[in-house]
């Protein structure tokens, strides 16, 4: 699994005037970015809901630091091995899982005009990494910078935007902009700001890593991998709210072909409820693309054309259309349906959002999302380099077009911490008592 983190949002101020030592770790410096830097680990690291929930009610975090939080189970916590750069507004600096010894590299940036305004990342680098692993010379960097001039020119959703990025990159480096990035992680964290100063998209990554991806298992170990991963998947959150309406929360979408067998659970247990509601407000991890489907199947009594999915680099056109059949029992296409929305809400999560408003099958309820659309794939730009490239537009049926730079404009705009009160509300004047 490849953990992306964009940090956004926060500068929490410690009551020291010096640096500081987190729990005997290494030391933060005290500037804004490293105040920023303390404020996230310090929530992230307490495992308490509670705190999370203050420290995102109290800040404006962007998408993909609340779309970290879903993997605190796993890595444990973090913790902070050394501060590899620290400038006033921009830091770096190395992690490790308490659950393990896997290493992280990461960035926070906090911006010149608004200090609670940050960006950022985090890569997971491998097991017990130095930052001897990964550093890199003059020719890495220029064979990655020309590869990845060659594939946003060549595949970027957008030609006009792709050739400007390309061309942007080449000027750098043939002016040594890159050469005082001596490790690939430092490296893809700036050609990934470079390229946001031109474009904007939010699916458009960097990474580095030194793991290693395993060759597919042969036909005669697939079945019992597929049962394996199965017993992993997540189990999304049902319950049956006042006056029998159901509500469905979770906050990323699960790949059908491993864990079809969460939707299905989740569906068929709501089947009953006289209305659904579906909340997104935290669903700030996306998903697996294409993945909305088999859900939206369950809300339709007919077979319905939900997107339509057209790629550059080939000119095909992907349809995507509801099920025939599901496993279980549909909820159907008649009962009332609220889907809870926040700005932190994207990409897979966004395209459900939109689908359901487009068909006039749902109400959308609370804040405008992140307005991530562009379908992507990855491609590899040296030995530790990757690119996660938007290479697709989404085109819905009936709008002719998408969600990407605007995102789903909710119904009934409230704030997104109001928005499950309010569609309860408009359901108890709706439904028949």
């Amino acid at each position: 699994m490849v953990l992306i983190v964009v940090l956004a949002g926060v500068t929490l101020i410690v009551a020291s005037a010096t640096a500081t030592r987190l729990h005997g770790q290494a030391t933060i410096p005290n500037t804004p970015a490293g105040r920023a830097l303390r404020a996230w680990l310090d929530a992230y690291n307490s495992g308490d809901s509670t705190r999370a929930a203050t420290f995102f009610r109290n800040y404006a975090v962007e998408d993909a630091l609340r779309g970290a939080f879903a993997f605190r189970r796993m890595t444990g916590g973090l913790d902070l091995l050394s501060v590899q750069l620290s400038e006033p507004r921009h830091i770096e600096f190395m992690t490790r899982f308490r659950a393990g010894p896997m290493v992280g590299y990461g960035a926070v940036e906090v911006s010149p005009d608004d200090t609670s305004r940050l960006s950022g990342y985090l890569f997971p680098l491998g097991m017990n990494v130095s930052v001897d692993d990964i550093r890199i010379d003059a020719p890495i960097r220029a064979r990655v910078v020309n590869r990845l001039a060659a594939l946003l020119d060549s595949f970027y959703v957008s030609p006009e935007v792709g050739k400007r990025m390309s061309d942007s990159l080449q000027a750098r480096l043939e002016r040594g902009v890159y050469d005082r990035y001596a490790n690939g992680a430092s490296l893809a964290i700036h050609l990934r700001a470079d390229l946001d100063e031109i474009a904007h998209d939010k699916h458009l990554q960097i990474l580095y890593t030194l793991l290693v991806r395993g060759p597919e298992p042969p036909p005669a170990t697939a079945a019992p991998q597929r049962r394996e991963s199965e017993a992993n998947c997540p189990v999304w959150t049902t319950e049956r709210l006042d006056g029998n309406v159901g509500y469905l929360r979770f906050d990323g979408f699960v790949d059908p072909a491993e864990c079809g067998s969460t939707i299905v659970t989740a569906m068929t247990a709501l089947a009953g409820t006289r209305a659904l509601i579906i909340d997104l407000r935290e669903n700030a991890g996306g998903g697996v693309a294409g993945s909305t489907p088999l859900l939206e199947s369950y809300l339709f009594d007919r077979r319905t054309h939900l997107s339509d999915v057209w790629f550059r680099y080939t000119g095909e056109i992907r349809k995507r259309w509801t099920l025939d059949s599901v496993a279980g029992a549909r909820f159907g296409g008649e009962k009332p349906v609220y889907v809870l929305t926040s700005a932190h809400t994207l990409s897979a999560a966004e395209e459900l959002a939109y689908d359901l408003q487009a068909l006039k099958r749902a109400t959308i309820v609370g804040e405008t999302t992140s307005g991530q659309a562009h379908a992507t794939f990855e491609a590899r730009m040296d030995d530790h380099f990757e690119i996660l490239l938007p290479t697709g537009k989404t085109l819905n049926p009936l709008t002719g077009a998408d969600w990407e730079g605007v995102g789903v404009v909710p119904d009934v705009k409230v704030p997104a911490t109001e928005a499950l009160a309010t569609a309860q509300r408009l359901l108890r004047d709706k439904l028949p008592h």
